[in-house]
């Protein structure tokens, strides 16, 4: 997600506020299911190398001081558990699942991660994307990804519901399609607590698009439940 496409861009919007009894019936019953994904400890023969993160905008720090968004609090959480592994962003703002799958190979070989946390979807949805070719996309990526002996936390997103109620759904229901397909862990909802929550409008910047500094902390609240495991 980037300037370019903020008139567009709603994925993030505090209209959620307005809409919240629908949003949180979508992320009640995503965290419901999800609690049937897998959240299994390391696979054996997983690799120990880095944790690598493929996102958008939501894992690059936009708008954001370097060193405050939730990745780099990633880095700083292990460093206090003494995880001794390296995180290393890759996110770009406005990237989609096309972007991250043209992109994922040279990243395997220049990395070698051990665990590869995928957070796209979002700007497919903003472009109209057909489900079906973001779908194809994620289970590509983690398929190489397993291939490269690393494991896969795949990152859910959500679209507010003025996309209409059945797309909604099928958006946010193809995440844990694809995780539960590819036997995966994952986080039903990055913005979980922060775009679907009653004072949606303090958790972002100015532009009101993009969560500000002090949601970061609950967005690595919701990832850490499902990366945790992994790590041992």
């Amino acid at each position: 997600m980037n300037q370019l496409d903020s008139k567009n861009d709603k994925v993030c919007r505090p209209h959620f506020a307005l809409q919240r009894r629908h949003c949180i019936a979508v992320a009640l019953t995503l965290a419901i299911s999800g609690a049937c994904t897998l959240t299994a400890a390391a696979e054996p023969g997983a690799k120990s190398g880095p944790v690598l993160v493929l996102g958008d905008s939501l894992s690059a720090e936009y708008g954001l001081t370097r060193g405050k968004g939730w990745v780099q609090l990633l880095q700083q959480r292990m460093n206090d558990e003494k995880i001794p592994r390296k995180v290393v962003n890759a996110s770009i703002s406005g990237e989609t699942t096309a972007g991250g799958r043209a992109r994922l190979a040279s990243l395997l070989r220049q990395h070698e991660p051990g665990i590869v946390i995928l957070e796209l979807g979002g700007n497919d949805a903003l472009r109209g994307l057909a489900l079906q070719s973001t779908q194809q996309n994620l289970e590509v990526m983690i398929k190489a990804a397993k291939e490269a002996g690393a494991q896969v936390l795949l990152v859910g997103m959500q679209v507010p519901p003025n996309y209409g109620a059945t797309y909604t759904e099928q958006f946010a229901s193809m995440f844990k399609k694809v995780a539960d397909a590819q036997k995966l862990p994952l986080v039903p909802f990055l913005l979980s607590g922060i775009g679907d929550a009653a004072d949606a409008e303090q958790w972002f910047q100015s532009d009101r698009i993009h969560p500000n500094a002090q949601a970061q902390p609950q967005m690595l609240a919701n990832v850490w439940p499902r990366l945790k495991p992994l790590l041992k």
